[in-house]
């Protein structure tokens, strides 16, 4: 395949649902880590080729991507989980930022003109109550948020075609549970399903966050690829946010059995600031994008991930 879209990160939660937009148009090119399986709705489609691809050897990435000529390179491989690069600030740094150095020394290298969509994170911002723009101040505060601000300054440096795409959080089907909507979901198809007892552990439920469905963020990405400017970044986010209580409230509604909600002192961060939402303004005006999926819509279709993934006779929500 030459002239296609390239996803790192394919089997991961924006890179799966990206995969599954672009393949309605185009075949697609589809990196995932060594170890990596293939998304298990995509494993024999036609339109897409898997490559298992270790980021961290620059070798390997240059061979790989070699054979490829891509149309554009979506980057949404990497560490995300914010509370494990506490554990191990050395491996998210690594993952984050040298392997973004390999991937786009590599398209330089290779002569690659093409855009690259560099998914950063809101977390590279400083902590604010107010709505954030991509012109606050920078000031990273969890080892996460200084890899994906290391990652975004190893790009700036290493390929001229880069958008960073700074995005909020996003929810939505095959979310890892380790995210709070994600923990309510499967919780509840977990009691749904008589797996365990009819009590929900819950952290603090008085932050807000702004929150934006899975598909919608990676439509921004999308967007960003054609209309994108290399010289700015863009937080993708709704611009709105919700109360995580509330958040809880509208899977509890939709809930089939009766569940008791018990606080955990396990699940409350010692720094959790109290307010996180977006303004969109930018990415809006460059590209047209606006969040289009009500909050409503993506809790329903993560409850129902979950009741699938416990009893596969169910249909998977895309």
């Amino acid at each position: 395949m030459s002239g296609v879209p390239l996803v790192t990160g394919a089997t991961g939660f924006a890179g799966s649902h990206l995969l599954d937009q672009l393949v309605q148009s185009s075949a697609v090119e589809a990196w995932a880590h060594r170890g990596g399986r293939a998304v298990e709705e995509r494993r024999d489609d036609p339109r897409v080729r898997w490559h298992a691809v270790d980021l961290l050897d620059p070798d390997a990435v240059r061979a790989a991507l070699a054979g490829i000529n891509p149309s554009v390179i979506y980057h949404c491989a990497g560490v995300a989980d914010v509370h494990a690069s506490w554990r191990s600030p050395a491996r998210a740094l690594r993952v984050n930022a040298v392997g973004t150095q390999h991937l786009l020394d590599a398209a330089r290298d290779l002569g690659l003109s093409c855009p690259v969509i560099v998914t950063s994170s809101a977390l590279v911002y400083r902590p604010s109550i107010q709505p954030i723009t991509e012109g606050d101040p920078i000031a990273p505060s969890s080892p996460y948020g200084v890899s994906k601000l290391a990652q975004e300054m190893v790009a700036a440096q290493s390929y001229t075609n880069v958008v960073i795409a700074r995005a909020f959080n996003h929810a939505g089907p095959r979310q890892d549970p380790t995210y709070v909507t994600s923990a309510f979901a499967r919780q509840v198809a977990e009691i749904e399903a008589g797996g365990r007892e009819p009590v929900l552990s819950v952290g603090n439920l008085d932050s807000f966050r702004d929150i934006t469905d899975v598909r919608d963020t990676v439509r921004a990405y999308r967007l960003l690829a054609s209309h994108g400017r290399p010289d700015r970044p863009y937080n993708v986010c709704s611009g709105r946010a919700y109360r995580v209580g509330d958040l809880l409230a509208i899977l509890l509604g939709r809930a089939r059995a009766t569940v008791r909600v018990a606080p955990d002192p396990a699940r409350m961060r010692p720094h959790d600031n109290p307010r996180v939402v977006g303004n969109p303004n930018r990415i809006a005006a460059d590209t047209g994008w606006r969040a289009e999926i009500p909050i409503e819509r993506t809790l329903t279709d993560l409850l129902d991930y979950w009741r699938a993934a416990l009893d596969p006779a169910q249909p998977r929500p895309a």
